[in-house]
């Protein structure tokens, strides 16, 4: 599976952000896709049962907002949109599905799990555990008996000490700021306009709960919406255990591609990249990695609970939110990403200069001046090697009439 967006907030302002790359890198923009299509509306022949999408488990899953397009056959796992279909396997990280407001005009979609299959399998077994429980029990009623779920009911705000402990990187070093933005734009309730929970629910509080305890990703998509300008997927619900954003592609399908369409992508993602270090609302993102590999990390006993171990066993020791140079980004990105869309791709010297700007910029030995001034270098660079024409609806007929295109 991909590794997905997990952001971590500082303490201190700016908000300091942990990211996996994949959701971001996906989100680029590419030639503009075809409009959706038109289809007559087929009776499908699979029928999903609550097991499937986790409805058996809830209130520990993500949420219900977008349970009634399944059951409407407004979202289905097929690309074709054929006839006769079978679900597919319950193993799968993820499903490519199309999604319909008319049952007539479809759009392609993404159907993530939280965490895999055998994960959820796990995980479950250890909350029944926790009580010496056998293996099969209430989670719902496991969780809502806890001392850190008791403290969610009584508490009017979302402040750090209620999510202490919790793995997510998101969660490593909270600021209020953060943490109210969660309350406001968390997409499973209503927005009330107001910092406080006291709209909340008890199953509201629990579902809030174990999706920032489980992976933050369909928080972090819910708090910075494409929106706003932040380059992430859209959110668009839950179901159970499943969530459901707008299609994206890996970036690793793009290394193949013709210069000018490398040089394009490169040119965005770095571009993203400044934006994610400076802009308006002064959050700081920084990448934990940008490929599937996993982070080094130490365990920690520290702050431990059930919910801190519901995903990965237990809580891992992440760097110090203050000790993160600006640098971080551009140095992972130049050294194992950037390299792969660019190099060997243009005629001399225009090649020798590419190559020289990201040595330097993926050089973390360097200070983080030199680090920026080289990815600006890069940037000035690949401006005019990208290609002004109607296939990067983007930003294109501006790039026509703008000199500095």
């Amino acid at each position: 599976m991909e590794p997905r967006l997990v952001p971590e907030a500082a303490a201190l302002s700016p908000a300091l952000l942990l990211l996996g790359l994949s959701a971001l890198s996906c989100s680029l923009s590419s030639p503009a896709s075809p409009p959706p299509s038109l289809v007559p509306r087929v009776r499908t022949s699979y029928s999903l049962g609550r097991t499937f999408l986790g409805l058996d488990k809830c209130n520990a899953c993500i949420g219900t907002s977008i349970c009634k397009k399944f059951f409407k056959e407004e979202i289905r796992f097929d690309s074709s949109l054929a006839s006769h279909l079978e679900l597919p396997s319950d193993y799968l990280p993820s499903y490519p599905a199309n999604y319909s407001d008319d049952s007539k005009t479809w759009r392609p979609v993404e159907i993530f799990r939280l965490i895999n299959r055998y994960q959820n399998e796990v995980s479950d077994r250890r909350i029944c555990a926790s009580i010496s429980a056998p293996k099969t029990c209430s989670i719902e009623r496991v969780l809502r008996k806890t001392e850190r779920f008791q403290k969610w009911l009584q508490a009017k705000r979302l402040t750090p000490d209620l999510v202490q402990g919790l793995p997510s990187p998101l969660l490593r070093c909270p600021s209020q700021r953060l943490l109210d933005r969660v309350v406001r734009r968390y997409a499973e309730v209503a927005d009330a306009g107001s910092i406080f929970m006291d709209h909340f629910t008890d199953r509201d509080k629990l579902r809030l709960l174990y999706t920032l305890a489980v992976n933050t990703h369909p928080i972090l998509l819910q708090i910075f919406p494409g929106a706003e300008g932040w380059p992430l997927p859209k959110y668009l619900g839950s179901c159970g255990r499943l969530l459901i954003t707008t299609s994206t592609r890996p970036l690793q399908e793009f290394y193949g591609a013709p210069p000018d369409r490398a040089a394009d992508l490169a040119y965005q993602l770095l571009g993203v990249l400044e934006s994610l270090r400076s802009n308006d609302l002064n959050y700081f993102f920084y990448f934990t990695h940008v490929d599937a590999g996993s982070q080094t990390a130490t365990r920690t006993r520290e702050n431990q609970d059930i919910f801190s171990c519901l995903a990965s066993g237990c809580q891992a020791q992440l760097p110090s939110c203050d000790t993160i140079p600006e640098k971080h980004s551009l140095v992972l990105v130049c050294q194992q990403l950037l390299p792969r869309l660019l190099q060997g791709r243009f005629p001399s010297p225009v090649q020798e200069e590419i190559d020289s700007a990201l040595a330097d910029c993926g050089a973390s030995s360097r200070p983080d001046p030199e680090v920026l001034r080289a990815a600006s270098r890069l940037k000035d660079i690949l401006r005019p090697l990208r290609t002004c024409d109607p296939r990067f609806a983007y930003r294109y007929p501006d790039c026509k009439y703008n000199d500095r295109f």
